[in-house]
């Protein structure tokens, strides 16, 4: 083995951990953003305030397919336990719009109550945050409507890495 061919292979090892520890840093600092990679603002992970609601602090996640998941504290609601809210959105030009469902239930009895659905528009997106509107109604087990139109404002702040 060559003189030189010794210092490549030195240098190669000694230089390895190096390389490695400056991509670990620059692939951890770098997060695309929605417009970075061509993908639609909304998508991503949301802290969600709608201060007309029975239980106020949400948290929403927007994915690229469409489809799209809410969830609140179980707690939030004294009388009815109710589950992780699925539903769907879509962009028509600058308002996304979209709905999800949650099924509630009685905590004492354990027996369905009733199926809400809640509609909303986001009307302004920027990187980090929203505003809209959302409107809840709850549906008996016939499809008849028990409760609503609940309307409030939705503020949303984008989960972003620290």
């Amino acid at each position: 083995m060559t003189k030189l061919h010794r210092m490549i292979r030195a240098l190669g090892r000694s230089a390895l951990p190096l390389l490695a520890a400056v991509l670990l840093v620059f692939a951890a600092t770098q997060t695309p953003r929605a417009a970075e990679t061509g993908q639609d603002a909304i998508i991503g992970t949301w802290v969600v305030k709608a201060p007309d609601a029975p239980f106020t602090h949400h948290m929403f996640v927007f994915n690229a397919d469409g489809n799209m998941q809410q969830a609140n504290p179980d707690a939030g609601n004294p009388d009815n336990s109710d589950s992780d809210g699925k539903g769907i959105w879509i962009r028509e030009g600058d308002v996304i719009k979209g709905k999800f469902v949650e099924v509630t239930a009685d905590r004492k009895t354990a027996k369905f109550v009733s199926r809400g659905e809640v509609s909303f528009e986001i009307t302004a997106i920027d990187k980090d945050s929203f505003t809209g509107t959302a409107s809840a109604k709850f549906y008996d087990d016939n499809d008849k409507l028990l409760r609503g139109p609940f309307p409030t404002p939705l503020y949303g702040k984008r989960v972003t890495l620290p």
